[in-house]
Parts: structure tokens; C-alpha cells; sequence
């Protein structure tokens, strides 16, 4: 029984280096995902929101804690099941687009599916419904090197999304967009979220990127500080991220 969470993590701590020489990046991290929940995760350089991120999409391994994705112990899973809870659960969306240039964007979105089995008239509907939630149905059969930087990102989204998965990743998703592209990307996620119940748990530097999101949850040295969640408007939601930012010393690249 998992009460509706898709993520739980329990005294997750991580350390690197060798034995005498260990630098701990996270220091007892207790956080619970829930299947609505939109996450910003935010902090200063250095203060381990990326080895979080990483630990919760299973990429990296916590030195000691407790990771659940759908109420398994992943720690306790084998290779095998884990790459399938990897291909059935989970989203990711890389801040570089990593679509294969060979391919058209039809084909990159579907590709998840192919390696699957899906027949090609699924894998057809399936990518026209998710690229017309990204507005991108007139781009289908364009090549990567004939889209925007946002088209190519809302393509990765939805080459993420295609599965259905429970949960959806995002590393720094708007780092290589202009403002606009950023904000259509952030539009499409905030509905996908809202719409289709998928939880999303983001990784940004920009105060503005995390007001879309429902709760944001600030790291320092390897530990959560504080937790703001959204309120009437989000401009106001905004207002309070740069006040905490601002408190912890502004830089949160």
C-alpha cells in the first residue's frame, strides 16, 4: 500500500569519494511524490538537487536510505525489473534534446514505443495525442535540424510522455530556451500535469520556471531547507520563491 504516492524517499543520504576523503551531497533526505504533485527543486550550486534528481529517476544509487517507485523497494528490485519499472514509470526530460537528427519527429516521439512491440497504427495515434498537447501536430514529419529550440524540446517532452508514465523528470528543461519557448514548454507541462494526473518533479535555477510548479522545496549543503507551495496567483508564488532565493545569498545557478 503506497497511499497514492509514485516516490518516496526515506533518510536518503549519498556520499562520494574514497574512503577517507568523502564528501556527502545529501544528508538524510525524507521527501514523498503523490501522483498530482507538480516539484520544483531548487537551490544553491553544489546543494545536491541534481544527485536527488538523479536518485529518484534510479540514473544513481543512494549510499544508505530507501528509495520507492509505485511502492517497490528499487534498492531491492533486480536489473531486470528495474529496467522495465525504468521503461513503464518514468519520464525524462534532459535540458539538451537528444533527439536523433536521422529521424523525423514522429518517429522520435514513437521511438519508446517501437522498441516495445507497439503496433505502428498505436504508435501513430498515441504520438498525434501527445504532440497535439504540445502543439506540435503540424511538425510531425520535420527533422530536428527544421525545428526551434522549443519544438525540439516539447518533442523531447513528448517522446517522454509517450509511454504514460507515472512520473515525469526534468533537468533544468528550459535552460537552453529563450523566455517564450520556455514559458509554451512550462504552459504544456502544467496542463499535461493537470489533465493526465502525472506527477512532475523538476530541477531549475530560475525562480520563474519553479512558479509553475505546485510546492517547491529549497536544498542547501545536501539538505532541505524550506518548502513554499503555491498560493492564489502566481506571481505572488514567484514573489516568495525570489524572497527565499534572495535570503540564501541570490545565487541558485
Amino acid at each position: 500500500m503506497n497511499d497514492g504516492n509514485v516516490v518516496r524517499v526515506k533518510n536518503l543520504i549519498k556520499d562520494y569519494g574514497a574512503k577517507n576523503f568523502k564528501m556527502r551531497a545529501l544528508k538524510g533526505i525524507d521527501l514523498t511524490v503523490y501522483s498530482n504533485d507538480f516539484i520544483a527543486i531548487m537551490g544553491p550550486s553544489g546543494s545536491g538537487k541534481t544527485t536527488l534528481l538523479n536518485i529518484l529517476s534510479t540514473i544513481d544509487k543512494p549510499t544508505l536510505g530507501e528509495v520507492f517507485l509505485g511502492g517497490r523497494d528499487i534498492g531491492k528490485v533486480s536489473n531486470r525489473e528495474l529496467a522495465k519499472i525504468r521503461r513503464d514509470k518514468i519520464g525524462f526530460i534532459f535540458q539538451d534534446y537528444n533527439l536523433l537528427d536521422t529521424m523525423t519527429l514522429q518517429d522520435n516521439i514513437a521511438l519508446p514505443l517501437a522498441l516495445n512491440g507497439v503496433s505502428a497504427k498505436e504508435c501513430i495515434q498515441r504520438v498525434e495525442a501527445v504532440s497535439g498537447m504540445f502543439g506540435l501536430g503540424e511538425h510531425l514529419n520535420k527533422y530536428p535540424y527544421q525545428l526551434s529550440g522549443g519544438q525540439k524540446q516539447r518533442g523531447a517532452a513528448c517522446r517522454a510522455l509517450i509511454t504514460g508514465p507515472e512520473i515525469l523528470f526534468a533537468d533544468e528543461p528550459t535552460g537552453a530556451l529563450d523566455s517564450k519557448a520556455g514559458k509554451d514548454l512550462l504552459e504544456c507541462l502544467k496542463n499535461i500535469n493537470e489533465s493526465r494526473n502525472t506527477a512532475i518533479l523538476m530541477v531549475t535555477h530560475d525562480p520563474f520556471c519553479a512558479s509553475y510548479a505546485k510546492d517547491v522545496y529549497i536544498l542547501s549543503d545536501g539538505m532541505i531547507k524550506c518548502k513554499i507551495s503555491a498560493g492564489y496567483s502566481r506571481k505572488e508564488f514567484y514573489d516568495r520563491i525570489i524572497d527565499i532565493q534572495t535570503s540564501m545569498g541570490g545565487d541558485f545557478s
